[in-house]
């Protein structure tokens, strides 16, 4: 689960601490399709924990792969915004969550 998460992290930073500021506007957009790309493998490596996660009986915490995927789509929609505006006006970011783990729920009589 650890590992999931610093693959999401590195892949977003080899993708973001390329010099932009110096490529052109073409050249952004290849990188931000990459990072859409990025970003999908890591949706197929998050399903697949999650599906092998659910396994494991009694952990006292587990991930919010949920929580983690619904964050992961709100990057995703930022650079889809991003590279194919609808509108001229900015729009009110909304933060990440970026605290991913939970206790189990409480045991029903």
């Amino acid at each position: 689960m650890r590992n999931l998460f610093i693959l999401a992290l590195f892949g977003l930073h080899s993708v973001a601490s390329a010099p932009m500021a110096q490529a052109s506007s073409a050249d952004e957009h290849i990188r931000l399709a990459l990072l859409l790309e990025q970003l999908r493998q890591v949706e197929i490596l998050t399903n697949e924990a999650e599906a092998s996660a659910s396994k494991v009986p009694h952990q006292r915490y587990a991930f919010d792969y949920p929580r983690f995927s619904h964050d992961l789509e709100r990057l995703r929609q930022g650079i889809t915004d991003y590279l194919h505006p609808s509108r001229a006006q900015p729009r009110d970011p909304a933060e990440l969550s970026g605290d991913y783990r939970r206790a189990p729920a409480e045991a029903q009589p």
